[in-house]
């Protein structure tokens, strides 16, 4: 009995040693993940709490969290079994923020002016419902194929699709919904909103106000090699400086989404591991030090708060879209982006006709270009902050494609060659993108 006693002790002891070292540091990310979530899923997208626990948060560990939401406070507090409780609070026009203990509520806070656009123009230029339009190059029963098999049958829970939006020749030609959603369900787009965030670039670059090719505006870097880092390479995710993109443990992106109070500084603080513009690295601390970048291109914060909207979303009518801050009140340019599918197409739809909407160029055709230009060390994946198919990523789909890409498999692709934009959002980074693309690519009789 006593040896049994003494060989449980230590394999308690053991449990309990991996415990504390490998999963109580993982408990504040964990709360973290799940605060924020429920907070914005609920508050932006008015989903139930139940709604959220079974999708956004059926992740591995994130289930582990117990959720609370306050209706009157307009927050989530989560707590992984009774420890590390952490709270996001929800802001009209800010959206949900992860706070901490310094965090003061009764702080005054600016939120962008908006202007929401309102036009007599059907859908996508305008928000009225869509002309109906009957193509004679599209095989519309291969065209409905490709999107039904985007969806998971009844009972299902495989390709975890929650909708597709697929426009052709700047017509809506194709619209799919998961049960619970629809085109009013404003959906995140994780790092799509990535590629918002480099648009700001163009729309700058195009006013005259910025110079993409000038070194990095950052003091820390000025006495040292990161000296030249320039906007260029920032955009390319070319910088050379370290950085660990892994959202499976403690990593420098997962400290930077559910820990950092300021999410622009800490690429800031990595040293030179490559050189620029010759060692390419993802890097989600690098576009929000973009969204730093951009904040000091203005006066005042909320200068750079209605910048955001006025600039693009309220340009081309994206009313839905909305990009979260940190509690610094810096947009997370890497990651926080949401809007409905039909506005998230709207803004594929924009790159595909070469930043010109309606008749308004919001930046140059030379933009898109260069967004969708392979960068060094990228083997062809890689462009401003787009995803390319120029190295084959999809073998059956046309290699100009580029795209907006997201955590669990979001989706925007813009299609030059064929005039085409498709929209995918859902919960399943094993989607077969190849067989969704190709199947609509397929449908138009070229």
């Amino acid at each position: 009995m006593k040896k049994f006693l003494k060989i449980f002790g230590i394999l308690l002891l053991i449990v309990f040693v991996y415990l504390r070292i490998e999963i109580y540091p993982q408990l504040d990310l964990i709360s973290g993940f799940s605060a924020k979530s429920v907070a914005s899923g609920h508050f932006i997208d008015g989903r139930s709490l139940e709604t959220i626990q079974k999708g956004d948060n059926d992740i591995d560990k994130v289930d582990w969290a117990s959720n609370e939401i306050d209706e009157n406070g307009k927050y989530a507090v989560s707590k992984v079994y009774g420890l590390k409780t952490r709270k996001a609070i929800y802001r009209k026009g800010l959206g949900a923020t992860l706070i901490n203990d310094d965090f003061d509520e009764t702080k005054p806070y600016n939120v962008p002016k908006r202007v929401f656009l309102k036009n007599n123009l059907p859908y996508p230029f305008g928000n009225n419902n869509p002309v109906d339009t009957v193509f004679g190059d599209i095989d519309y029963a291969k065209l409905q194929k490709a999107v039904e098999d985007a969806f998971d049958k009844k009972g299902e829970k495989n390709k975890r699709t929650r909708s597709v939006v697929v426009l052709y020749k700047n017509k809506l030609i194709a619209e799919k919904y998961a049960d619970g959603f629809n085109k009013e369900s404003k959906i995140l787009g994780w790092s799509m909103t990535k590629s918002l965030t480099a648009t700001y670039f163009g729309i700058l670059k195009k006013q005259g106000k910025i110079d993409i090719t000038k070194p990095a505006p950052i003091a820390e870097w000025k006495n040292d090699e990161r000296s030249k880092i320039t906007i260029n390479d920032l955009l390319h995710m070319n910088s050379g400086l370290e950085w660990e993109e892994d959202y499976n443990k403690i990593s420098d992106v997962t400290k930077m989404l559910f820990i950092a109070e300021d999410m622009t500084k800490p690429q800031i603080d990595k040293p030179l591991v490559g050189k620029p513009n010759n060692t390419w690295n993802y890097s989600s601390g690098t576009t929000n030090l973009l969204s730093g970048i951009l904040r000091k291109q203005f006066k005042t914060h909320q200068e750079y708060l209605d910048f955001w909207y006025s600039s693009l979303f309220d340009k081309i009518g994206m009313n839905s879209a909305l990009v979260e801050v940190d509690i610094s009140g810096n947009f997370v340019g890497s990651s926080y982006g949401w809007a409905t599918t039909r506005d998230w197409a709207k803004f594929g739809l924009l790159y595909l006709n070469e930043g010109n909407w309606n008749g308004e160029q919001i930046f140059d055709p030379s933009w898109a270009k260069y967004v969708a230009t392979p960068t060094n060390g990228s083997n062809g994946q890689y462009g401003g902050q787009f995803w390319l198919n120029a190295g084959g990523k999809f073998p059956d789909v046309p290699k100009d494609m580029f795209y907006c890409s997201g955590y669990q498999g979001q989706m925007v692709a813009i299609f030059p060659s064929h005039d085409l934009v498709v929209v995918r959002m859902g919960l399943s980074e094993e989607f077969d993108f190849n067989g969704l693309l190709s199947g609509i690519v397929g449908s138009l009789r070229k």
